[in-house]
């Protein structure tokens, strides 16, 4: 019983993992690979393509040929089937592959002319493709229109006591002619069509077009004009004129009309005042007889 084992091992050993066991020879097998940069003539594939666990070494072949073709070049079963050795019932069945997995898309499409053709659409990165379908990017997804502020009302601008389309034409042409004096005063369609009638109520009170320009030109702040449209309706407002003074009308007395007579010398019919007997001609004869 007292006797000990001299060869066991102090301790159990740990089991080296991976190929880093001391007494296994390095592996010199596999695949090696003898690289060299590309500078022209060459296309990238990915992995997920490559290495695809489910298309098979055909579909990854014509999927990396499909993929290093120039846009525009004939990529139908026929052209591919000239092409390659696999014949058509082969390469259809590997389109189909990459069609299923998201690396090709076959549309149909009408041309100018009318005609229908098909378009073949490879797809280098179809994951990407479905993110950007299922959770749109912020760039591509049009942003809602920015709704602008409501624009401040213009100031209220009195109106004339009976304006006619004269008066209101005229009040126009003054408005649009503003910008000749001061190009500040460029006023829109708008503008102007809420000022007119303040100005006619000017020229309705005997105030001259040229008076009404000095009031609406004259004083004007140096600085830049934000809303001239609001400054000349807070003039109008603010320094309209009282009425003109009340004339009465001078009525001329009507014309006094004598009642007809019959001349007592030649017996015709003529106005006079009562005294008279004779008409014109009778009483310049009578002058000349006497």
């Amino acid at each position: 019983m007292d006797t000990q084992n001299p060869s066991a091992p102090p301790r159990a050993h740990v089991r080296v993992a991976g190929n880093k066991h001391p007494n296994r020879p390095p592996r010199t097998g596999g695949l090696q690979h003898d690289n060299t940069r590309h500078t022209t003539r060459f296309v990238v594939i990915g992995n997920h393509l490559a290495q695809h666990p489910e298309l098979s070494l055909l579909a990854i072949g014509l999927g990396t040929h499909l993929q290093s073709l120039p846009k525009g070049a004939p990529a139908d079963i026929k052209t591919l089937a000239a092409r390659f050795p696999e014949g058509a019932t082969r390469i259809a069945a590997a389109l189909r592959e990459l069609e299923a997995h998201g690396y090709l898309r076959r549309e149909r499409v009408r041309t100018s002319s009318g005609r229908i053709v098909t378009r073949t659409i490879s797809c280098n990165q179809p994951a990407a493709v479905r993110q950007r379908t299922e959770q749109p990017c912020r760039e591509n997804t049009p942003s809602a229109p920015r709704e602008r502020p409501a624009r401040k009302a213009l100031p209220a601008v009195p109106r004339p006591a009976y304006s006619g389309p004269g008066l209101l034409q005229a009040a126009t042409d003054l408005l649009a002619d503003l910008r000749r004096h001061d190009s500040r005063l460029l006023l829109s369609a708008d503008d102007t069509a809420h000022l007119a009638p303040g100005v006619a109520a000017w020229l309705e009170r005997e105030v001259t077009p040229a008076a009404v320009r000095r009031a609406l030109t004259a004083d004007l702040p140096p600085e830049g004009l934000r809303r001239p449209a609001a400054l000349l309706a807070h003039r109008l407002a603010s320094q309209l004129p009282p009425p003109a003074p009340f004339r009465a009308r001078t009525t001329a007395p009507p014309p006094v009309r004598h009642p007809l007579r019959n001349c007592d010398g030649c017996d015709r019919a003529f106005r006079a005042p009562t005294p008279t007997t004779h008409c014109r001609d009778c009483r310049t004869d009578l002058q000349e007889a006497a």
